[in-house]
């Protein structure tokens, strides 16, 4: 499995690895920036990943991005976004 330490939070699903690596998390659909949701999903991302060396899959690419499974440690970064953004 590939692996990154993330460098930017950028929305709910979506971060910034080492060298420019984008990587979108699959399954999950945080709210927009702009929409009801969108800070808390930002900021909810950013506590679970920041700065932190992350694995991910590469399951597929959409618009330049990475979109996989991300896992840190043997927590599912994508279990808890989901929920999280289901409270939401």
């Amino acid at each position: 499995m590939p692996k990154t330490k993330v460098v930017k939070v950028i929305d709910g699903d979506t971060f910034q690895g080492q060298r420019k690596t984008f990587v979108r998390l699959a399954g999950v659909d945080a709210p927009e920036i702009g929409t009801k949701g969108a800070v808390a999903a930002k900021e909810f991302l950013d506590n679970l990943v920041k700065g932190k060396t992350v694995t991910y899959t590469e399951d597929a690419m959409s618009y330049g991005r990475i979109v996989g499974k991300v896992k840190v440690g043997s927590k599912s970064v994508n279990k808890e976004m989901k929920k999280f953004v289901k409270k939401i």
